[in-house]
């Protein structure tokens, strides 16, 4: 290897070179580095995958790094954050809060297909009015029970209300978990008009108690797991991750119609990065990256291209037959009077 050392003048010369540059306003060095995409994620099994596989795999192929915040919640850190300077390009949350945000005025709307190429081959109810951005994959919400305990398996979500399960069976702190809400507008379903029958709906709730009542999903599988509870609301993949397993656990889909548990991506309208955000969606509709997550963690994948394995297709909501079961909350709706519904209902759970 030669090395040639410049001289007095050529170092002068090259300055001199540099300063005019700056002064038409050449680019700044800062500018060639890798954009940073920041997105909000879950953890778990879900989060190892992302962070161990998926994210490194996009990071390599858009030459960016991602940054991604695994700490719930993300809503209000999103809320407080700049509009034009947001703390999130891209929010994942469930529907409840994604139409929060979109009140808000922190996330778009909607994602136009001509940024997101993979919206052609999704199910319908991944992008339609009762949907705030796109849904990537749902789960079916219904009953998970025991099978070791002479419980027959549930086949209506009347059966929860069977007095044998008082004080065994399961449910949410309502004015936390969207489980809990679904279920509650369920509730008016089934015992009265529909969906937004809350009258009968509180009726309904009333009925339940005794009931053992959960912040999380993940507390309600372990309490079915361990027996505390023997009949409780969850959804599947809480409850299908155990097949193979010696746990006597086993989920139930209502004959009614099965709650849909969706997650959303939207992007955040004051995004730096937008195109980088909505390539990151295309991305996570991708049939592969769709097929690697949808078995790794037993989600409904929202592409109609997927190919799953015969355990997982067998169960999972992926054909346009399985997915017309999903019954989907319209959240606007109820987030417009979950203050007074919080009230109600505490004031039924605590009487």
């Amino acid at each position: 290897m030669t090395t040639i050392k410049p001289d007095r003048r050529s170092i002068l010369k090259a300055g001199a070179a540099g300063a005019a540059l700056a002064a038409l306003g050449a680019p700044h060095i800062a500018n060639a580095q890798a954009a940073t995409l920041k997105i909000t994620t879950w953890g778990g099994k879900w989060g190892e995958i992302m962070k161990g596989d998926l994210l490194p795999a996009f990071e390599r192929e858009f030459k960016c790094t991602v940054s991604a915040d695994q700490a719930f919640p993300f809503l209000p850190k999103l809320q407080a954050s700049p509009r034009g300077n947001p703390i999130y390009d891209v929010l994942h949350a469930n529907s409840n809060e994604q139409w929060k945000a979109v009140e808000f005025g922190i996330v778009e709307p909607k994602v136009d297909p001509k940024n997101v190429p993979n919206l052609k081959d999704v199910y319908p109810y991944a992008i339609n009015d009762k949907i705030a951005g796109v849904s990537i994959f749902t789960s079916g919400i219904g009953l998970g029970y025991r099978t070791d305990k002479g419980l027959g398996k549930p086949t209506s979500w009347k059966d929860l209300a069977d007095p044998k399960l008082a004080g065994q069976r399961g449910g949410y702190l309502i004015p936390v978990n969207s489980l809990g809400q679904a279920h509650l507008m369920m509730l008016g379903q089934i015992y009265g008009s529909g969906m937004q029958d809350l009258d009968a709906a509180y009726k309904a709730l009333e009925a339940l108690k005794p009931i053992k009542l959960f912040d999380f999903t993940g507390q309600m599988e372990k309490a079915l797991l361990s027996a505390e509870v023997t009949m409780g609301v969850i959804h599947d993949s809480g409850v299908y991750r155990y097949e193979g397993t010696p746990e006597p656990v086993d989920f139930a889909l209502p004959s009614e119609g099965v709650l849909a548990l969706e997650q959303v991506l939207t992007v955040t309208p004051g995004s730096k990065v937008k195109e980088l955000a909505y390539a990151y969606i295309d991305y996570m509709l991708r049939p592969d990256v769709q097929k690697k997550l949808a078995e790794a963690v037993w989600y409904s994948p929202s592409n109609t291209k997927v190919q799953l394995d015969a355990k997982y297709d067998a169960k999972l909501f992926n054909t346009p037959e399985k997915v017309a079961r999903l019954i989907q909350p319209d959240w606007k709706w109820y987030n417009a009077r979950k203050d007074a519904i919080d009230l109600r209902v505490t004031r039924i759970l605590r009487g």
